[in-house]
């Protein structure tokens, strides 16, 4: 399954400090144009009301290419405290349920195949793609370890080489 790649919006946003954190949740199945818009209203929806210690978190969400979910909070302000972070979990969880999607699949990954599109994978997929050589050394991978904005607009993307999915292919 492939799709054409785009930047994260958030990476965009002038308002959130460079240092605002970032979470970044992988699908377990490529979401629907519909079921993408609903999950961001939903997610805006989120983001307005959400807190920590009764105080506004400036938060943003992100459906990105129908797979990924991308939760940014700017803690200049107002820091997410681990209750916070559970509330959002949470969130995502019944979210999740409601519409049949699991949004923590944390064992299917993404890289950039030769037509500038991501190909989606298990760990299996990742391995049999490194030694048929579909995956090089200077193939991009997404890397939903990020966990700024900094890091987000520079890391997005890193070369198989230096990715942390070299351990899950050599695994398998």
């Amino acid at each position: 399954m492939t799709h054409t790649l785009n930047v994260p919006q958030l990476v965009n946003l002038p308002d959130f400090s460079a240092d605002s954190r970032i979470w970044v949740y992988t699908c377990n199945r490529k979401l629907t144009d519909g079921e993408s818009l609903d999950v961001q209203q939903q997610l805006d929806s989120f983001c307005r009301q959400w807190t920590a210690h009764n105080q506004a978190l400036q938060a943003v969400a992100e459906v990105f290419e129908n797979q990924f979910v991308f939760l940014m909070v700017d803690e200049s302000n107002a820091g997410a405290s681990g209750c916070s972070i559970d509330k959002s979990v949470h969130f995502l969880e019944e979210l999740g349920a409601t519409m049949n999607v699991d949004f923590f699949e944390r064992m299917r990954f993404a890289w950039l195949n030769e037509q500038n599109q991501l190909d989606f994978g298990g760990p299996a997929e990742l391995s049999a793609a490194v030694k048929a050589q579909r995956i090089t050394a200077d193939t991009l991978m997404a890397n939903s370890m990020v966990q700024t904005k900094r890091e987000l607009s520079k890391k997005w993307l890193l070369p198989f080489q230096q990715s942390w999915h070299r351990r899950i292919a050599a695994a398998h």
